[in-house]
């Protein structure tokens, strides 16, 4: 029986102590090792003094480490707070301060870069080196404890505090595409639940050799760890610098699963997988946006034993749907369905249902609905409301997660994914979504990589203006694009600018920064009406 995310470790380290849990390089660590460290860290923080709801931030790289600390925090009765290690230090900060961490885990260089950064971190007290505290420097208000310290200096008597599987186990910080990010608090039931529901969906087992390439603080990169922990699966840690360090791996370490997100699998989908590769992955899975036709059927081509899985995840409630595999060739544009333990829900704006092929909200609800926005009680309110219709006998209230993106429903109940409502382009009248354009310019070939927005237009309303990069080693040609696209396209979605770039911006999760495109677009360029 589970009651709180470690016991996915725990019950399989009873279960197979020696299995592999972890890897990083030539690195493995069983089962046994694992529960053992993530055992430590509960008791040395409870040891340096940690209360029940405690935040514990952990900013690192992906390392045994940094496993042992996210699990050994939620062990010990605490919650960990993931920070993203492309973060700058403004940002680490704001999450340090706006989560009230107490606790930070990191190494003595990624200390010195946030500098001053962290001073006005106030309820921050205690830092914990991973490579020693010799020679690092901090405000004197910090006390630092080495790693090797931790593990071993808690007393006899310190023991985790009790948590139950309603408490919160983690918080989870969005990329801050928007503005400053802001933090989504999940549950010991959402993580389990959530990972027994993928790993069963994925038909993960304990031979499998899941690779972790997407942050760990970014809902599906930790979904890769505790999926395979729930499966006993072993774990392949990965801090990749390009793209084509990833078929290299999966050769080496016979990768069994990879989760990805769009851009990266847009470049993963361009390279050559040795024959070791192809033959080891049995599954690959695309989250955090559409994945075009064209990129999927290149994949398919690379990897033609792998089944495809395409997934639509939500922070606000860790995982959503699927698409079988055996149905993306009749389905290569769907999201698929719900996944088990949770009902997807297509409203209009006043809580009734839509019809067939009629554009709605996405609705989740169930058990992987999470807590809610730390610290942020109006944003919460506006994501997390009461469902409308419930059985008159039922005086409480059922609290949905109202994502705010808009999908329709066919008539065999697949969904299929529109755009963000604050994403949709609004032109001449008309509601655009973006994806279907840039569907179109991956479809005609000549495109690497394409983000369409809309920008403003006295004329238009928006106009809509595509980025992209070229296709391999050739010359990105505007007008052969525009040209093709015009063939395709309704004339109200073709775009009135098309604008080469040699690489287009992500955030830290990896996904497409739409956000930093569109401010940087300016408005003299498009002031003609085209």
């Amino acid at each position: 029986m589970y009651c709180r995310v470690t016991d996915l470790i725990t019950e399989a380290a009873a279960a197979r102590p020696e299995a592999p849990a972890l890897s990083l390089g030539p690195e493995t660590q069983s089962y046994a090792a694992l529960a053992q460290a993530v055992e430590a860290v509960a008791r040395g923080l409870v040891g340096l003094g940690l209360e029940r709801g405690d935040r514990v931030a952990v900013f690192l790289e992906k390392r045994p480490e940094t496993i042992a600390a996210l699990f050994g925090a939620a062990g010990a009765g605490c919650a960990f707070v993931p920070v993203n290690p492309q973060l700058k230090p403004r940002q680490v900060a704001h999450i340090l301060a706006d989560s009230g961490t107490r606790a930070l885990v990191t190494s003595r260089a990624r200390l010195a870069a946030l500098g001053e950064a962290i001073a006005d971190c106030a309820a921050l007290s205690r830092v914990i080196l991973v490579d020693g505290r010799e020679d690092a420097a901090a405000d004197a208000r910090l006390s630092l404890v080495a790693w090797d310290d931790l593990l071993t200096g808690a007393p006899a008597i310190a023991r985790p505090h009790p948590a139950i599987f309603d408490d919160m186990a983690a918080i989870l910080y969005t990329s801050g595409s928007t503005g400053l990010p802001k933090g989504v608090v999940l549950s010991h039931k959402n993580l389990v639940i959530g990972a027994q529901s993928v790993a069963g969906y994925l038909q993960n087992r304990p031979d499998d050799r899941i690779l972790s390439l997407l942050p760990l603080s970014f809902d599906a990169g930790l979904s890769q760890a505790t999926t395979a922990f729930c499966a006993g699966a072993e774990l392949v840690l990965m801090n990749y610098l390009l793209p084509g360090d990833v078929p290299k791996l999966c050769a080496a370490e016979k990768i069994t699963g990879i989760t990805g997100v769009p851009p990266l699998w847009i470049r993963l989908a361009a390279l050559d997988w040795p024959a070791d590769a192809a033959a080891s992955v049995r599954y690959f899975a695309n989250t955090g946006g559409h994945l075009p036709r064209a990129v999927l059927g290149k994949l398919r081509e690379r990897l033609p034993s792998a089944k495809p899985y395409l997934m639509y995840g939500l922070t606000e409630a860790f995982r959503s749907t699927y698409l079988d595999p055996a149905l993306v060739d009749a389905k290569p544009d769907s999201m698929g369905k719900a996944i088990p333990n949770a009902e997807i829900l297509v409203l209009r704006p006043d809580g009734s249902p839509c019809d067939a092929d009629e554009p709605g909200e996405l609705v989740h609800r169930g058990p992987l609905v999470s807590l809610g926005y730390w610290n942020d009680a109006e944003r919460t309110a506006e994501r997390f409301r009461p469902l409308p219709a419930r059985a008159s006998g039922l005086t409480r209230p059922e609290i949905a997660v109202w994502s705010g993106d808009r999908v329709r429903r066919d008539e065999e109940g697949f969904l299929y994914f529109i755009g963000r409502d604050d994403e949709m382009i609004k032109t001449s009248g008309y509601r655009v979504s973006p994806n279907e354009i840039e569907e179109a310019a991956y479809a005609t070939g000549l495109v690497g990589e394409a983000v369409a927005l809309g920008v403003p237009h006295e004329v238009l309303g928006q106009a809509i203006v595509l980025l992209a990069t070229a296709a391999g080693e050739q010359r990105l040609d505007p007008q052969a694009l525009l040209v093709k696209l015009k063939a395709e396209l309704p004339s109200f979605m073709v775009p009135l600018e098309i604008l080469p770039r040699e690489r287009l911006p992500r955030n830290p999760n990896g996904k497409f920064d739409r956000k930093a495109l569109a401010v940087a677009l300016t408005e003299p360029a498009l002031e003609r009406s085209g």
